[in-house]
């Protein structure tokens, strides 16, 4: 089984907002859960920068696009490792060897024919670098995203015949009605496609910031003629002297944001056709992390650095509240003071005090040793690893996670229930006491694992208290994986208690 999956690739007009940590972060936890599974992974990520808003930026600035690029390039490189987000290949749309495929992938199009030249004139959003209808405007005249008003462009450049393939693209969303999810987004993109398909505009004139066309070399690529085609180019190129195209296109995944649905959805398979490739295996369209009903953007004005996040709270405690905080799919509200409610109610209290009473115990009752014992587990752990897989093949990430903190709760119940105390004060239960122990333990080597994609740094952590090994394999989501071991010690907190900086 082969499992690629790729971000969209964030333009470099700013610094990272916590809006695209939500989105790396999450496609790391589906990455790393396939993985776990035996999957053949490969996750990418990476940063546009042929964008004309990343071009008038480098311009206020005084500096040249590419000296701008290859300073801003710097923290979004460091965005992933981070927040605990392991990519197997950052791409720069600056790269030669992404630059050298996208013409080779622009000539295939061209020699098919199904590029022509013509005049484009209309209204163009540089926040959305995407050609706009009235009718997709406000009342006022306005970019719904970033509220301003378009430009108004008119130039001679080249279109590619999008018009030409509706038929084609209609056919495949029909054979296959999983290809983009949620099934509202498939049916949001299979009726932009039935509505009827208009060429667009795939070059820029009197812009010299971009890859230049192979054909006329006095024009440069649309950005998204650049950068939608860096999922397949960087398989040409990640690994020096590999070709990986044929081992992980079209296995390909993409997690998007639902501001570029079109691009991706509709635009992206047909030049894929076009171009001779197959579509990818699976579009998945996300919604908005909200903060105060507005989008986290640059544009918005209301963008957070993840990174201040991190340095207070930690990268797990961070990604645990971005898969938690709504529903993965679609919009939600959410605040960053649920950060610190869920670490303090959720990360400290359900989890963190649930280990430390565990070990704790252990290292009392029994000297450190953990053996079996007859009593019966405290929830069906094997239920849980195939309910969550299936779930994480679905793209629900917040309803895996939610499940498998069901499953600490449940463990916690059990501690109450069991009342390991109380056994430890008449000999006569020694045996039931053990099970019990053991069945705590047992269940928290199997949480741990699960836990693993979402909380990577903390899943080792639980099992090295535990003296458990740090396989993390998904068939040990299940009753009767931990091994009886001597030495556990009373666990230090997982998740210390914070004091917030005050306010400035």
């Amino acid at each position: 089984m082969r499992f690629y999956l790729t971000t969209p690739i964030y333009y470099v007009n700013a610094t990272p907002t916590l809006g695209n940590a939500y989105t790396t972060a999450i496609g790391d936890m589906l990455v790393r859960h396939q993985r776990q599974r035996g999957a053949d992974t490969f996750f990418l990520t990476g940063v546009d920068e042929h964008a004309t808003k990343v071009w008038r930026v480098a311009e206020e600035q005084g500096l040249e696009a590419q000296e701008y690029a290859d300073r801003i390039a710097v923290p979004w490189r460091e965005l992933a490792p981070r927040i605990n987000a392991e990519v197997d290949f950052f791409i720069r749309t600056s790269d030669d060897g992404h630059k050298r495929f996208v013409r080779e992938f622009l000539q295939r199009i061209y020699d098919n024919g199904d590029i022509y030249q013509d005049v484009y004139a209309g209204l163009y959003c540089v926040g959305c670098e995407a050609f706009k209808t009235e009718d997709e405007l406000t009342p006022d005249g306005l970019c719904p995203d970033h509220l301003v008003p378009p430009e108004w462009i008119e130039e001679t450049n080249y279109f590619f015949r999008l018009s030409a393939y509706q038929a084609r693209l209609l056919a495949l969303y029909d054979e296959r009605p999983d290809l983009v999810q949620p099934d509202f987004r498939y049916n949001e993109a299979r009726s932009f496609i039935a509505g009827g398909l208009r060429d667009f505009s795939i070059s820029r004139a009197g812009q010299p910031w971009g890859i230049p066309l192979p054909w006329d070399e006095s024009q440069v690529a649309y950005v998204w003629a650049d950068a939608l085609v860096n999922y397949v180019s960087a398989l040409t190129y990640a690994r020096p002297g590999e070709d990986l195209r044929e081992r992980y296109w079209p296995a390909a995944h993409h997690v998007l944001g639902k501001d570029i649905l079109r691009f991706h959805c509709v635009y992206w398979p047909a030049m894929l056709l076009s171009a001779g490739y197959e579509p990818p295996q699976k579009l998945f369209v996300h919604g908005y992390l909200l903060l105060d009903d507005r989008k986290i953007s640059k544009s918005a004005g209301n963008a957070i650095d993840p990174l201040d996040l991190v340095d207070v709270y930690g990268a797990d405690a961070l990604r645990y509240w971005m898969a938690r905080a709504i529903s993965f799919g679609h919009d939600g509200n959410a605040s960053i003071e649920g950060i610190r409610e869920r670490y303090e109610n959720e990360l400290a209290n359900d989890l963190g005090n649930l280990l430390s009473r565990t070990t704790a115990m252990v290292a009392q009752y029994r000297g450190g040793s953990l053996r079996h014992g007859d009593a019966e587990p405290p929830l069906d752990l094997g239920a849980l690893g195939a309910d969550v897989a299936a779930r994480l093949d679905r793209f629900d990430v917040t309803g895996a996670l939610d499940a498998v903190w069901d499953g600490v709760r449940a463990l916690n119940q059990y501690v109450t229930a069991e009342a390991p105390w109380q056994l430890a004060k008449d000999p006569a239960d020694d045996a039931r006491l053990d099970g019990v122990l053991y069945n705590l333990v047992d269940g928290l080597t199997a949480l741990a694992v699960a836990l693993a994609p979402f909380l990577p740094e903390t899943a080792p952590r639980i099992l090295a208290a535990l003296n458990q090994p740090d396989d993390l394999a998904w068939d040990r989501v299940r009753n009767g994986v931990a091994e009886e071991v001597d030495g556990i010690e009373a666990a230090k907190p997982l998740f210390p208690r914070i004091e917030l900086p005050s306010p400035a």
